[in-house]
């Protein structure tokens, strides 16, 4: 039994000599790879923010009324009245339409970023979200609203995070008293800020927060029912269906209302956040340069370090291939070592600092699987590469010459 663990104890040995002789250098490699999967993280974030609200918009119809209200987000507009509602849902190539009322939960606050603002969402329950993409948001406590809930609040994530909302815990909105029945999963877009109630409350709320709409309720002037009081709506379409047809044929069926064709709707969106795609670029391009020279610099820097050693070897008979395969295993060993620790030191300051932005309802980072493995593979094949270029450049030179350089 002893015999046969001998050998793994030597390699064991022989892996924990090269890592103590490499330490500087699985250091150097950590550094590089942490940056480079810092910087990745934060560019995964922004590239689910923009595929998360693209996803969003191309799962449905977006009807507004026509004009200028309280709403916000993707159905701003006018009121949207039910009569308009009857005539949307009747025109040929809708499947179903679900009255909805968008509104800012602080008025007062800016709304031209509306995928990062807190938005209220009053959905009707008695009719299915026709959104292809999200027929049911994902929860992740507790659960999504009921048909006759009231005074019910959902949350996204960030606005729980922000706020130290649990499943259970009060919210109060526009004086009125809320239980949150649901947090969602991080979904990391627009929904992570939203607080989802019915519409009925939803419907209160704007009354509460629109003078204006209260002076015409107040005065009789026109005949509003609360089936009456919609900022838009969510219209799906048959399977059979074009969904930029069905949009235009709402355009051209039914008056007064803003329509959002959604293939438009999305080549807006990309447009707004072009600027986001071009940091995301440059924080690839920076991440690979800087991550990717100071990986390869260190490795190469390693291998001319051991050039007299080389040249010793070399005079007392080994051959390249030897010193090939020597270099190229240790390469291994630690470039695989130095970009596990990168990765382990860029997850727990991600960690660190999302935990701390998370007060606030924000996250920096996102550590995908294809991030870290791919930070992986590209640290061990980069790392070897350096190494094997290195010797190859050491080789070269006779063993007195190797020897004389190294001395």
């Amino acid at each position: 039994m002893r015999a046969e663990r001998r050998p793994a104890r030597l390699g064991a040995r022989a892996v924990v000599r090269t890592v103590r002789g490499y330490a500087f250098a699985i250091a150097g490699i950590a550094i590089g790879v942490g940056g480079l999967v810092a910087l990745g993280a934060m560019s995964e974030r922004i590239v689910r923010f923009i595929e998360g609200g693209d996803r969003f918009v191309l799962g449905q119809i977006s009807v507004a009324g026509r004009g200028m209200g309280m709403g916000a987000g993707f159905t701003a507009g006018g009121l949207l009245p039910a009569a308009t509602l009857k005539k949307i849902a009747a025109v040929p190539g809708v499947a179903g339409v679900q009255p909805q009322v968008m509104l800012p939960l602080n008025p007062s606050t800016s709304q031209f970023m509306t995928l990062t603002q807190e938005l209220i969402l009053g959905v009707d329950l008695s009719v299915e979200t026709p959104n292809r993409h999200y027929r049911v948001l994902p929860v992740r406590a507790g659960r999504y609203l009921r048909a006759g809930d009231r005074r019910a609040a959902v949350v996204g994530a960030a606005f729980a995070a922000a706020r130290g909302l649990r499943v259970g815990s009060p919210l109060s909105l526009e004086g009125a008293a809320y239980e949150v029945v649901g947090i969602l999963e991080r979904m990391l877009t627009a929904p992570d800020r939203f607080v989802i109630v019915p519409i009925e409350d939803a419907r209160e709320q704007w009354v509460a927060k629109d003078r204006l709409l209260r002076t015409l309720l107040a005065s009789g002037a026109v005949a509003f029912t609360a089936a009456d009081l919609n900022t838009g709506a969510a219209v799906g379409w048959r399977d059979a269906e074009d969904p930029d047809a069905v949009a235009r044929r709402i355009i051209a069926e039914v008056r007064d209302v803003n329509v959002q064709i959604p293939s438009e709707l999305s080549r807006l969106l990309r447009s707004s956040t072009a600027f986001f795609s071009a940091l995301l670029v440059g924080i690839g391009a920076l991440a690979l340069v800087i991550g990717g020279l100071s990986l390869a610099n260190t490795m190469a820097a390693t291998v001319f370090e051991r050039i007299r050693d080389f040249g010793v070897k070399r005079a007392l008979g080994a051959t390249d291939l030897d010193l090939a395969a020597e270099v190229l295993g240790e390469a291994l060993a630690v470039t695989a070592c130095g970009g596990v620790a990168g990765i382990g030191l860029a997850v727990l300051l991600g960690v660190s600092i999302d935990a701390w932005a998370g007060r606030s309802g924000q996250q920096l980072f996102h550590f995908s699987t294809r991030l870290v493995a791919a930070a992986l593979a590209f640290s061990v094949l980069l790392g070897a590469a350096a190494a094997t270029w290195a010797t190859f450049r050491v080789v070269r030179l006779s063993p007195a010459e190797a020897i004389r350089r190294g001395a």
